[in-house]
């Protein structure tokens, strides 16, 4: 993995204030402290990225809807093909947790 050039105290501080937040409201205030709005776009975009390309979306459409440059989707791609499988893991995750929650409502 790339980011285990990284690993340490500070980036396990990092991951473990984020498994922390509790809601989607102190998520919102968290990253509105710890980040830029372009750092929260960029990060958001690349998500969506994903979901599109797994949805089989073309580069085209990406770049359309999203805004993304074609740099960004490729290495999004790249990732989805020959990475840790974690666009897909967390795409799943919420993908259940929608469909759970849609369930809960009717």
């Amino acid at each position: 993995m790339q980011i285990d050039k990284l690993r340490g105290r500070a980036l396990d501080q990092l991951f473990e204030a984020i498994l922390s937040l509790k809601d989607i409201e102190e998520c919102y205030r968290f990253f509105d402290d710890l980040c830029t709005i372009n750092e929260i776009q960029a990060l958001t975009q690349r998500l969506e990225v994903a979901r599109m390309l797994r949805n089989n979306k073309t580069y085209h459409a990406i770049e359309t809807e999203t805004g993304a440059s074609t740099a960004t989707i490729s290495r999004v791609k790249r990732c989805l093909n020959y990475g840790n499988d974690s666009y897909q893991m967390v795409l799943d995750r919420i993908k259940n947790d929608d469909a759970q929650g849609k369930k809960t409502e009717e």
